[in-house]
């Protein structure tokens, strides 16, 4: 929930004692327009508070969204062990069309729109309909991917961060994920 998050954030830049801001991070993910609302209020707080840096310690997790959070700061740190990365988005569903038709159940569905119904799950999948998403979802990674690129710049050693694997904060450390254990 960005809400909950930014709240804490906003309240951190305000405390007028403080000398930066850490965002303790411990999430496998999460939404990655949420996770694009923090990230984007956590460089706007930024800019408007220069002298305060921001770094986000990874515990257990900082993957997908949680990463992308991260990369809002100034530097990114992680135990060797916690699990860092995870650049990519899925969509996962289920899919029902032969479930139904074994037990006799008959599908009724209205809708306005030629594709209002697309993948539906007691449907069967339609081609044109898998491969919109599939095309929506490289968008969406590619937005990630780009972030990430920005933020973390010529620090990154290998286009395959991008892949939507993990890795242990120690190996993140050679990938150019995090800039330091600890």
């Amino acid at each position: 929930n960005s809400d909950d998050i930014l709240a804490a954030v906003k309240e951190a830049f305000l405390e007028k004692n403080a000398k930066g801001v850490v965002l303790r991070i411990n999430s496998p993910g999460g939404s990655p327009v949420e996770a694009g609302i923090v990230y984007d209020e956590i460089k706007r707080l930024r800019s408007l508070n220069r002298d305060k840096k921001v770094y986000a310690v990874i515990t257990d997790a900082g993957a997908s969204g949680a990463y992308y959070i991260a990369i809002a700061a100034d530097g990114i740190y992680a135990n060797q062990a916690s699990i860092v990365g995870s650049i990519g988005v899925v969509a996962p569903g289920f899919g029902y069309n032969h479930l139904i038709e074994k037990i006799g159940v008959e599908r009724r569905i209205f809708s306005s729109g030629a594709n209002k119904a697309m993948l539906d799950p007691f449907s069967p999948l339609k081609s044109e309909d898998v491969s919109y998403f599939e095309g929506l979802l490289k968008v969406v990674h590619r937005q990630f991917a780009d972030r990430v690129k920005e933020s973390r710049g010529e620090r990154l050693k290998s286009q395959e961060v991008f892949s939507g694997l993990f890795w242990t904060g120690e190996q993140a450390l050679e990938l150019g994920l995090i800039d330091g254990l600890g």
